[in-house]
């Protein structure tokens, strides 16, 4: 890809020297052509990168109203939700809805970015939070002024511009108000000692819950000190895997300190899962033969609330809190983020936050659609709201300030 100009068929049959007729032939597939003239012709696009004009291919019936929406899994709700926004949107509108998963990995996002410009998409929306460093700001501009040559667009979704001049249209939900809310809510609660359980350095929207989370312990009045962050990324293993740690350690780290797993391994279905040290080796795991009863040496937990950073790291928290024998949220609160459909099945009842999935994905369609020219640079910020559930109330007598669990 490239971001100068739109290559026209005539410096493509420059360079291969045939008529422009001969490249429409060859790039049409619908006639006969020597097989050295083809080669030639098609030697001739990939070095110019060339893509047809979607706009002209529509004129001649060859053409789809089409949108590509790419995301790192199907199998999480959030992206499911987004992706059922995105094709709801663009079903409305007589669009087809083309979906891709990358798994996390770049090479395969940029593959199939280039797949949809080839293809003639009008709009390729990229879905979910990433890791921004110099590699991805880099890999974002790219892909914006090459489909902004071909006529195209780039939507990020659920993820900031790297830099608000390249020409792409930024939907996205607040990560950080919601966050605040939250904690707020914890805070409201009576609890004190609140671990954050998902953090992911680096990823924009875990990066901003942290920060949303760290904002609302200091407008409670509590110093840098109070926040207890476990790095330990997304998905339901990594929640029941840091949890299970937690707890064997009997609370959170020190003071201050931000709970860096001693490795952290992508997972294909997660953004990545945790392993983390354990803090007392001496202390007793539950017995797995008997995963409702909380073992003798159990540790208590100095901790009174868990905000998960996102609901499957809730359910996995919940899992590991029950195999422990301990209560929630009569023994230990828990919240988590995105309202997955399934979080009022969990038990109990999850009290989480709610973000736009589904909206956000008509949103970005929507918005693309309904202003063309001015969608490239523009930023649309959604917002979230609390859903009460039964999984909070506040610490029991003399664990206000994390005084110790019975087990």
């Amino acid at each position: 890809m490239t971001s100068k100009g739109r290559v026209t068929i005539r410096e493509v049959a420059e360079r291969a020297g045939v008529s422009m007729a001969t490249v429409s032939r060859v790039l049409s597939g619908n006639h006969p052509v020597p097989a050295s003239t083809r080669a030639r012709v098609l030697r001739a696009a990939r070095d110019l990168d060339y893509v047809a004009n979607a706009h002209a291919r529509a004129l001649v019936g060859g053409g789809r109203k089409m949108v590509a929406v790419v995301l790192r899994q199907v199998t999480s709700p959030f992206y499911a939700q987004v992706a059922e926004g995105v094709e709801a949107e663009a079903a409305a509108r007589g669009w087809l809805c083309l979906v891709g998963t990358t798994g996390g990995d770049p090479g395969r996002e940029l593959e199939f970015v280039q797949l949809m410009r080839e293809e003639g998409a009008r709009l390729v929306i990229l879905v979910g939070g990433v890791v921004e460093d110099d590699a991805y700001r880099e890999r974002v501009a790219h892909y914006a002024q090459a489909l902004a040559s071909a006529g195209a667009r780039l939507v990020l979704c659920g993820r900031p511009a790297p830099d608000p001049d390249i020409p792409a249209l930024v939907v996205e939900f607040d990560n950080e108000a919601g966050a605040r809310a939250i904690t707020g809510h914890l805070l409201s609660a009576g609890h004190r000692r609140i671990v954050f359980l998902g953090g992911l350095p680096g990823n924009t929207a875990l990066d901003a819950r942290v920060a949303g989370y760290r904002a609302a312990l200091a407008e409670h009045g509590l110093g840098p000190e109070a926040a207890h962050v476990v790095d330990c990324g997304l998905g339901r293993a990594a929640g029941h895997r840091a949890m299970t740690e937690l707890l064997k350690a009997g609370g959170v780290p020190g003071p201050g300190d931000t709970a860096t797993p001693e490795t952290v391994t992508p997972d294909t279905a997660t953004s990545g899962t945790a392993t983390r040290d354990t803090a007392n080796p001496g202390t007793a795991t539950p017995d797995a033969a008997n995963p409702g009863t909380a073992t003798p040496d159990a540790a208590p937990a100095r901790f009174t609330a868990v905000f998960a950073g996102d609901d499957m790291v809730a359910a996995g928290a919940l899992r590991a809190i029950a195999d422990a024998g301990l209560r929630v949220p009569q023994d230990i609160s828990v919240v988590g983020y995105n309202d997955i459909p399934l979080a009022e099945d969990f038990n109990p009842p999850l009290t989480t936050v709610r973000t736009p999935a589904e909206e956000l994905g008509r949103a970005a369609v929507r918005i693309a659609l309904r202003d063309p020219e001015h969608a490239a640079g523009a930023h649309h910020l959604l917002g979230t709201h609390i859903v009460v559930r039964d999984s909070v109330q506040p610490p029991p007598p003399g664990r206000e300030d994390g005084g110790s669990t019975p087990v």
